[in-house]
């Protein structure tokens, strides 16, 4: 029981935490290919920061927000960019996943299923937004972790939509109509060209 009260409360200061964390892009309007990408900062599922600012200009980085850690599609789509992470590494690409759930729930996502790459926690729709990405109110569901019941938050529930920002910075790629388990095969075949 401790154990578990521990992750909530973790869970509860990484989710206020992450309210303070913004992006630093406001749009007015959806971003498409050829558009300069936002810089970012977000809390990732071992509650350290992220900049979007490390990678962009290095490496081509790869932004998918997906609905909802621990679900149907979005593990899914979270394996199969595990699977092909050495594939992605060899195009010389970061993979980052964002939706608005609390890092602990991240993290026993992240742990569950072996991800071999960051997660970041949108708590407040702020990436979402500056990214353009549709959302709508959060929620909590009920799953099983190291065989105990724990629940996990999230505070805004964001459109399964993938962004590829080439290394100059730009979109090089977005897509609204993701198919869940094909996201990273599509990323991949995108660059290999």
């Amino acid at each position: 029981m401790q154990k578990i009260a521990c992750f909530h409360l973790f869970s509860l200061i990484c989710a206020l935490a992450c309210t303070l964390v913004h992006a630093d892009h406001h749009i007015t309007q959806p971003l498409n290919t050829g558009d300069s990408a936002p810089v970012f900062t977000a809390i990732d599922q071992d509650g350290h920061l992220w900049k979007s600012s490390d990678w962009i200009g290095k490496k081509h980085v790869i932004v998918y927000f997906y609905p909802a850690a621990m679900t149907g599609g979005c593990t899914k789509q979270a394996c199969a960019f595990r699977d092909d992470a050495s594939k992605l590494a060899s195009k010389d690409a970061v993979v980052v996943g964002v939706s608005g759930d609390a890092p602990a729930g991240l993290k026993v996502f992240q742990q569950t299923h072996q991800l071999n790459f960051d997660l970041l926690a949108d708590y407040n729709g702020a990436i979402a937004t500056a990214f353009g990405v549709p959302m709508k109110d959060g929620g909590v569901i009920e799953r099983e972790y190291l065989g105990k019941p724990v629940s996990l938050e999230r505070g805004v529930t964001t459109s399964r939509w993938t962004f590829v920002i080439g290394k100059d910075g730009k979109i090089l790629h977005k897509d609204t109509q993701v198919d869940a388990a094909k996201d990273s095969a599509k990323v991949l075949s995108l660059l290999g060209q």
